[in-house]
């Protein structure tokens, strides 16, 4: 079968990133013709089809002129549509699988596969078909204001990077997108890796207008072992954003000096988390920068367990997977598809998001019982292996591509 996977980013971003390539490399590996369509970016990995890549709009710099022609292009892109065709017809696959592709690579692709005459899925890792700023979250907050295509809240909240203009540009993206039923018309399958996405998709939408399935992420646990012995401290690795609930964490650990608490990543929040640790006199918080590779391995083998005090909805967190994958248990809110994953008192616990003593007392129960979080870090260990594998991920995608492919 010839694949072609569409998304906005051809280097490492994110989980997003992960998700899009690590697609690629499972069909590639096992004898799939696979092509990539992206923006073009200096950040990119080298592609023998970059030279079909389309320049991605410039919305954010320039005087108002250029930034008003910007944003068409951001709403939908001439110049994409066109090399999509280009790429369709030199490549011609069997099916198009689409992940985010909007302001860079925007929806027009989805009319160029349409008028081309080959089928589409689509992954979606975010809300962004359902919310103007992706996340169901502002301003430290859940928000679900623009249900029913009320979209001008996003304008009236300043959600989107806390901007009026950038929210207004958002809100009209998404009434054009609706006024086009650009998603809708265009794509065969729509594929969510939680049930939370899926339902609160159904619910914006409506249940009976779009047909979905299940697609959880990529991920080959067998692959992942530990040999460093278990250390003296737990750890929260990622971005530092709003949404990811940091300051949830570092009040947590206020009340809990005995134990230690290294945090990995960085983001747009680090320096006023650094300085909430010095105003509260934390010495048992340390942060470590951003890690990948041997690097985060080798930490996330030593740590006694991991946090993830997301206070956003998250959809289906990598950084869960990579922890059953090391054979540690998981302290993780109860937002989004995190208790999907976690599965409270099974492989980790799950508490109340944004609530600093509940999460005191989750970490304190495992901190202080060394034994139990070994044993659900044991159980998620067994559970990922066996579901979480390169066979299991290949056999589910080839099976919706056929079901939508013929």
């Amino acid at each position: 079968m010839k694949v072609l996977l569409a998304h906005n980013y051809f280097y490492i971003r994110g989980g997003a990133e992960v998700f899009f390539r690590e697609v690629g490399r499972v069909l590639e590996e096992r004898g799939h013709q696979v092509a990539y369509f992206s923006g073009q970016d200096a950040q990119n990995l080298l592609s023998r089809y970059e030279s079909y890549f389309p320049s991605a709009p410039d919305y954010q710099q320039g005087n108002l002129v250029r930034r008003i022609a910007a944003f068409g292009g951001m709403v939908y892109s001439r110049n994409s549509k066109k090399n999509m065709l280009r790429l369709l017809k030199d490549f011609r696959p069997d099916i198009v699988h689409v992940f985010a592709v909007h302001i860079r690579l925007s929806p027009s692709i989805l009319d160029a596969c349409r008028e081309y005459g080959v089928p589409v899925v689509m992954s979606c890792n975010d809300s962004k078909h359902m919310c103007p700023n992706y996340r169901l979250f502002h301003h430290g907050r859940l928000c679900e204001e623009c249900k029913g295509g009320r979209f001008y809240r996003a304008s009236v909240n300043r959600c989107c990077k806390d901007s009026l203009v950038f929210s207004v540009a958002s809100s009209l993206e998404a009434y054009v997108h609706g006024a086009m039923d650009i998603y809708r018309k265009n794509i065969r399958l729509f594929l969510f890796a939680s049930e939370f996405m899926a339902r609160k998709t159904e619910e914006f939408w409506g249940a009976d207008t779009f047909s979905w399935r299940m697609l959880r992420n990529p991920f080959d646990s067998r692959s992942h072992t530990c040999k460093a012995q278990t250390g003296d401290f737990l750890i929260y690795f990622g971005r530092l954003t709003e949404e990811k609930g940091l300051n949830v964490l570092i009040e947590a650990m206020q009340h809990l000096r005995h134990a230690r608490l290294k945090i990995i990543g960085d983001g747009p929040m680090r320096t006023e988390l650094e300085a909430r640790v010095k105003t509260l006199s934390l010495d048992n918080v340390e942060f470590l920068g951003p890690k990948w590779g041997e690097d985060l391995d080798d930490i996330l083998c030593r740590a006694r367990f991991v946090v993830v005090p997301s206070i956003g909805h998250e959809n289906f967190p990598y950084v869960i997977l990579q922890s059953f994958a090391a054979g540690k248990a998981v302290i993780g809110a109860d937002r989004g598809g995190i208790p999907e994953l976690v599965r409270d008192g099974e492989f980790g616990l799950v508490y109340p998001a944004q609530d600093p003593a509940a999460l005191a007392r989750c970490i304190s129960t495992l901190w202080d019982d060394p034994g139990k979080s070994e044993t659900m870090g044991k159980a998620a260990k067994a559970w990922a292996d066996k579901e979480y594998t390169d066979e299991s991920f290949y056999e589910n995608i080839m099976g919706i591509y056929r079901e939508v492919a013929g």
